[in-house]
C-alpha cells in the first residue's frame, strides 16, 4: 500500500465516531432520569417511614393519661390545729301542735324576735271544744249524785244512833258516798285535762328568742304526734351560739375545758370571734376516730347564725411539721389511705401515708412521702404502681393555706 492510500485509509471516520450525537444525549439524559427517580422514591420512602415514626410516637403519647401533679412541701402552718366546726344556737325549738284542729291565725314570723309566753299561733279545735262540753257535763252529774249520797249516808248516820236502821245498811250508804265520790273526781280529772289540751290551741314561744322557721299557714290541718310532720314555728336562742368540732384522737389530749380558739366563717373573711372549749365528749368515736367537744361564742351582733359552717382555730403548742397536700390528692383504700406518686421516669409509685390532720381542703401527711414527692392530684381509683403516665403543663404547687 502506498503512502498516499495508507494516509487515506487513517483519514477515515470510526463507526462510533459516525454515530449520531443526538442519541448520546437521549442515553445521559435517561440515565438521569433513573437516577432522579430513584432519589424521588427514596425520599418518599424516607418521608412515609417518618410519618409512621411520628404517628407511633403521638399515639404512643396519646395513650399515656395525663396526670396534674403537686409538689410535697413542709408544713409552714405553725401550730395551729384548724379543723371544722358546726354552729348550733345556745337553745333551740321545734314547735310542734299538741292537739289536732286547723290554724285559725299565725303572730310571728321568720326574723321576729319574740319573748317566752308570747303567742305564736292559735289553733281551731272543734273536736276537743265538744269533748271538753261533754265532760263538764259528765262531772256536773257525778258531783249531783255525790251530794245526794252524802245526804243519805249523813241521814242513816243519824238513824243509826236511834237504832233505826242496822249497822249494814248506814255501811251501805257510806261505801256508796265513797263511790260516788270517786266517779266525781274521775270526771273532774277528764275535764282538767281536756281544759289543758284544749290550751294546746294557742302556741308560744319558750324562751325569748328569734323565729328561724315557720311552717304555719291559716287553715291547714295539723295532727298531734305525726313525728314526720313539720314543726309549725322554730324558735332560736342566738345571744350566745354553740360549736361543735370534731378533734381526732391524735390531739384529743391538746385541747382542754378553758382553752380559747378563733372561729371564722365565709361570710366574715376578715373577722375573727373568739370561742370558750366548756366541754369534751371524753370518748372517741369509732367510726370518725375523733372526740367531740363544744365551743361557745357570745353572738351580740347575731353575725354567728344557726346551722352555719365553721373553721376553728386551736392554738396547740409542738404541733408542726409534716408535708401538706391537697385532700383530692389522697387514696382512700381498704389498706387505708395513700398517694401516687411518680419517679423520674415517669412510673406510678403508690405510697400509704399517715394523716396527722385533715383540714377539708388541705391535709397534713406525717409519713408515708417526703419533700420534692411529685404526687398526683385526684388520681383515678385504678391507678396502680408502675403505670406509665404524663405530667401535665405546668405544674401546680402544692403549698396551701393552712
Amino acid at each position: 500500500m502506498s503512502d498516499t492510500e495508507l494516509t487515506h485509509a487513517h483519514s477515515q471516520p470510526r463507526p462510533d465516531e459516525t454515530a449520531d450525537p443526538q442519541g448520546r444525549t437521549l442515553k445521559r439524559v435517561g440515565i438521569g432520569a433513573v437516577v432522579v427517580a430513584l432519589l424521588v422514591v427514596g425520599a418518599g420512602i424516607a418521608s412515609r417511614m417518618n410519618a409512621t415514626s411520628r404517628l407511633e410516637t403521638v399515639a404512643q403519647s396519646a395513650s399515656l393519661p395525663t396526670v396534674t401533679v403537686v409538689t410535697a412541701q413542709k408544713n409552714a402552718g405553725g401550730s395551729d390545729l384548724v379543723l371544722p366546726g358546726t354552729i348550733q344556737a345556745f337553745n333551740s325549738a321545734a314547735i310542734n301542735a299538741r292537739t289536732n284542729g286547723y290554724v285559725r291565725s299565725w303572730k310571728a314570723d321568720i326574723g321576729d324576735n319574740v319573748r317566752a309566753g308570747q303567742t305564736l299561733a292559735i289553733l281551731d279545735a272543734p273536736d276537743v271544744d265538744q269533748q271538753l262540753a261533754r265532760a263538764q257535763a259528765e262531772y256536773r252529774t257525778a258531783q249531783a249524785n255525790q251530794q245526794l249520797a252524802a245526804t243519805t249516808s249523813k241521814r242513816w248516820q243519824s238513824m243509826l244512833k236511834q237504832d233505826a236502821v242496822s249497822q249494814q245498811e248506814a255501811d251501805e250508804k257510806a261505801g256508796d258516798l265513797a263511790a260516788k265520790t270517786a266517779v266525781a273526781n274521775a270526771s273532774l280529772a277528764n275535764v282538767r285535762q281536756l281544759q289543758a289540751t284544749q290550751g294546746f290551741n294557742r302556741l308560744a314561744a319558750p324562751f325569748n328568742g328569734v323565729v328561724t322557721s315557720r311552717s304555719a299557714q291559716i287553715g291547714a290541718l295539723v295532727v298531734a304526734g305525726n313525728a314526720t310532720a313539720q314543726p309549725l314555728f322554730t324558735v332560736s336562742d342566738v345571744h350566745r351560739m354553740r360549736i361543735y368540732v370534731q378533734v381526732p384522737q391524735a390531739y384529743s389530749a391538746d385541747v382542754q375545758p378553758g382553752m380559747t380558739a378563733n372561729i371564722a366563717v365565709p361570710e366574715f373573711p376578715d373577722r375573727d370571734f373568739t370561742a370558750t372549749l366548756v366541754r369534751s365528749s371524753g370518748a372517741v368515736d369509732q367510726k370518725s376516730g375523733a372526740m367531740l367537744v363544744e365551743l361557745q361564742a357570745d353572738n351580740p351582733d347575731r353575725a354567728l347564725k344557726p346551722g352555719a359552717f365553721a373553721h376553728v382555730r386551736f392554738s396547740i403548742s409542738g404541733l408542726g411539721g409534716g408535708l401538706r397536700l391537697p385532700g383530692s390528692a389522697i387514696l382512700y383504700g381498704a389498706q387505708g389511705p395513700s398517694v401516687a406518686t411518680v419517679r423520674q421516669d415517669g412510673r406510678v409509685t403508690i405510697k400509704p401515708v399517715k394523716i396527722a390532720r385533715d383540714e377539708g381542703k388541705t391535709v397534713l401527711v406525717s409519713v408515708g412521702v417526703v419533700a420534692g414527692d411529685k404526687v398526683i392530684d385526684s388520681p383515678p381509683d385504678s391507678i396502680q404502681t408502675g403505670d406509665k403516665v404524663q405530667i401535665a403543663a405546668p405544674e401546680k404547687t402544692g403549698k396551701a393555706n393552712g
